[in-house]
């Protein structure tokens, strides 16, 4: 049987005024029930089930024919939009435990730089670009710039992105999570994002433009006063591809051109031309850039402040090992292998930390006394390069270029080109996927400059190449592609140039 409809609330004076305005509520039932069971006297029909669909109010303006103020008395918005969000995306989730953050009194300058620039005055950039190559710490800045916040009550939402990954991966996440956290903090928030959920339950498959409006600016617009709250999104070089990378930016940039809004944004993530496109684009006049520095100094006190812990804590193995421990020439040779960045520095810690060997033994495998025995200790720091290595397409080009990166032939990009018979512009274009390992110098049009136009960030990169159980199919010690790079270098040593002052300076630094 179809579901039974009955209307209550009709105004009696409504013939009498001008405008009839009046209230319609339509209450959906259930069925009607059943006939009752067969006993000594026949028992009456139960009652029929309760309707299912939800309650909703209107307010008609009879003579406009406008229908207003929509309610329904259904699932609360804030439930629904719960169960939208990713929110092992969070900073503090469980998820991402341990979570990656700075060292005590390390990257202090830094994090004081970023916490002055979320409470500046208005004239100061809206979107904050924290860019560096891969295992520069860029999530560990991240992580406590959030903590940092949150302890002030400033921490509009977070969503930490995380390549390949389920939720924490997919862009259609990204504004339901932060309008989530954004409806968690403030009440006033809670009711406006809510309201718009149930209004249009839908939003979630709307496009990525509709879910920023409806569910973050309008809601935020309208009820944020005299404060500013800031949106963290770490990692977007780790979101789905790079147009949605892209999107997401032009989104927040056309956001900020439209008018005051009561939000900052700190994006993390690594020098990919796409995403520099962007903020050297629409986001230039609005965005304020910070690099990070390799920091050495760094790097040695949270190696020291490790080594002093691991002496601690592995007492049975430890107790006859003098203090200092590891030697102060091991820890500047540990500090130099890093480059001043941490991905090296913490992958040493975790392999000499391992519970079921000793510190000192370990140690000897670091730094290259011993052979390991129990696998690469720098299995994390691999795997890291081999992803990078592998987005790069034409491989068997990439190969050649690797080779002359590990024989540190300091060439500028037209000599390389020439000496692997490549197309002009072969390399430059190659190396564009590499911006997180490689950085590239911006001289490249001077084909006879002798400086150096490519630059490893990590000095562990060089070991990797050369290392054939640790690059595998990127290894480039020895073999036909290091044959055919030398074949290419003797060729260019015999080549004589017309100009004499050039066969003096001869292509090659080295």
């Amino acid at each position: 049987m179809p579901p039974m409809y009955s209307s209550s609330g009709f105004n009696d004076n409504s013939r009498k005024e001008q405008r009839a305005n009046f209230n319609v509520n339509n209450h959906i039932y259930g069925g009607v029930g059943g006939h009752g069971g067969w006993g000594g006297a026949e028992g009456q029909g139960g009652s029929g089930g309760a309707g299912e669909g939800p309650t909703v109010n209107y307010y008609i303006d009879a003579e406009e024919g406008n229908i207003n103020h929509i309610h329904r008395h259904g699932e609360p918005g804030l439930h629904i939009l719960q169960r939208a969000a990713a929110r092992d995306s969070f900073h503090d989730s469980a998820e991402r435990y341990p979570l990656p953050k700075c060292h005590p009194e390390t990257r202090t300058e830094m994090l004081e730089d970023l916490m002055e620039w979320t409470s500046g005055d208005k004239s100061d950039s809206s979107v904050l670009w924290l860019h560096g190559p891969a295992g520069a710490g860029k999530s560990a800045i991240a992580q406590s710039l959030c903590q940092q916040l949150d302890a002030q009550g400033r921490l509009g939402a977070s969503f930490f992105f995380k390549r390949k990954h389920s939720s924490r991966g997919n862009a259609k996440q990204l504004f339901p999570t932060l309008a989530y956290q954004l409806a968690i903090l403030l009440p006033e928030l809670s009711h406006a994002i809510s309201q718009k959920v149930e209004e249009n339950p839908s939003l979630f498959d709307r496009s990525l433009s509709t879910q920023l409006r409806k569910l973050i600016l309008e809601p935020c617009r309208q009820c944020i006063r005299g404060r500013t709250l800031i949106i963290v999104i770490d990692g977007l070089d780790e979101c789905e591809s790079h147009e949605i990378q892209q999107e997401i930016l032009r989104l927040i940039g056309v956001a900020i051109h439209e008018g005051p809004l009561p939000l900052r944004f700190f994006v993390g993530s690594r020098p990919e031309p796409h995403i520099h496109e962007i903020f050297m684009g629409m986001l230039k006049a609005i965005h304020r850039p910070v690099n990070i520095e390799q920091s050495f100094e760094d790097v040695r006190k949270y190696l020291l402040d490790e080594f002093a812990r691991i002496h601690g804590e592995h007492r049975e193995t430890m107790a006859m090992i003098p203090k200092p421990w590891p030697s102060p020439k091991i820890i500047s040779n540990l500090v130099k292998k890093s480059s001043g960045y941490f991905i090296y520095a913490s992958t040493v810690i975790k392999f000499i930390d391992d519970k079921n060997y000793r510190p000192t033994e370990r140690l000897k495998v670091i730094v290259g006394v011993e052979e390991p025995y129990s696998g690469s200790p720098f299995v994390a720091l691999d795997e890291l390069y081999i992803q990078i290595l592998s987005a790069v397409p034409d491989r068997p080009r990439l190969l050649k270029i690797l080779t002359v990166i590990a024989a540190k032939l300091e060439l500028p990009f037209g000599y390389t080109d020439e000496l692997l018979d490549l197309e002009p512009g072969d390399v430059q274009l190659a190396l564009r996927g590499l911006q997180s390992v490689i950085h590239v110098e911006k001289n490249c049009a001077d084909k006879l400059s002798l400086s150096p136009q490519i630059v490893v960030h990590h000095a562990s990169f060089y070991d990797f190449l050369q290392d054939r159980t640790r690059a595998g199919i990127f290894y480039v010690g020895d073999g036909p592609h290091l044959t055919d790079v030398c074949g290419h270098v003797l060729k260019a040593f015999s080549y004589t140039y017309d100009d004499p002052s050039l066969n003096r300076r001869g292509p090659i630094s080295r």
